[in-house]
């Protein structure tokens, strides 16, 4: 019987590697980064670590990522039931100063490389009829708006746009699901965050305060599992009551 995994994109750290520390007792992982010695470390700091695979991917190159997974799945002999696309990068930039190459490599790791992943996953000469579930984690920025935030608030955009439409053409066999966290402490948002001049202020706008991994890796666990067998198609918002100020 063929061994099925979860892939969890940009799992070498913050959201991505707490989602992996929340599902590894449940499931057998695949952690994909770009950096190699931090995924073992990841890998190794989950439950049952023997039961996960590691994974390195460039997914700004994504005309790389077919054969790369399609070799791994080979090799392994395994399948993949359930996709998370973690993976992100943010370039904060006036519009004035967003050159297409640096637009470009925000569009790939956050949008393109999620929806390269999952064309991918439904072909059954790759992986048979294995997917599930598949849960991009977008972002609250998405549902904003903030000033030098476009490109990548545009590319999480995007992100949300397809979870609506792959959650109609791939049902009933797989369900597609957005989680948009607000203001999360992670090493991408620690400049932020430990800022004090702006703290204060930003602080202001989260009722709940800053979120944890945790509290999204907690739904993302949700959504993975049987007991959202009805929920497709949906945006969930994290984010400690931001989107309501």
């Amino acid at each position: 019987m063929q061994k099925l995994f979860t892939l969890i994109t940009g799992a070498s750290s913050g959201i991505g590697a707490g989602i992996a520390r929340a599902l590894a007792a449940q499931r057998n992982l695949i952690v994909s980064g770009r950096d190699e010695g931090r995924l073992e470390e990841v890998r190794a700091g989950c439950e049952r670590p023997e039961s996960h695979l590691v994974f390195r991917c460039d997914l700004k190159d994504v005309a790389g990522i077919e054969p790369r997974l399609v070799e791994l799945l080979s090799r392994q002999g395994c399948g993949i039931d359930g996709f998370i696309h973690s993976a992100g990068i943010v370039k904060i930039l006036p519009v004035r100063m967003v050159d297409p190459a640096a637009a470009l490599e925000v569009m790939n790791t956050n949008f393109l490389s999620a929806l390269e992943i999952v064309r991918i996953l439904v072909k059954k000469k790759v992986n048979q009829t294995n997917l599930k579930t598949v849960t991009f984690i977008s972002s609250a920025a998405s549902k904003l708006g903030e000033r030098g935030n476009s490109v990548y608030a545009a590319s999480k955009g995007a992100l949300d746009s397809l979870t609506r439409s792959l959650a109609v053409e791939l049902a009933p066999e797989v369900r597609v699901n957005a989680v948009l966290p607000g203001m999360v402490r992670t090493s991408m948002s620690s400049s932020t965050i430990d800022d004090r001049d702006h703290v204060a202020e930003i602080l202001k706008k989260y009722p709940l305060g800053f979120g944890d991994v945790t509290d999204v890796a907690a739904l993302v666990r949700f959504l993975v599992s049987d007991e959202a067998r009805w929920i497709t198609g949906q945006h969930l918002i994290v984010d400690g009551g931001r989107t309501c100020i």
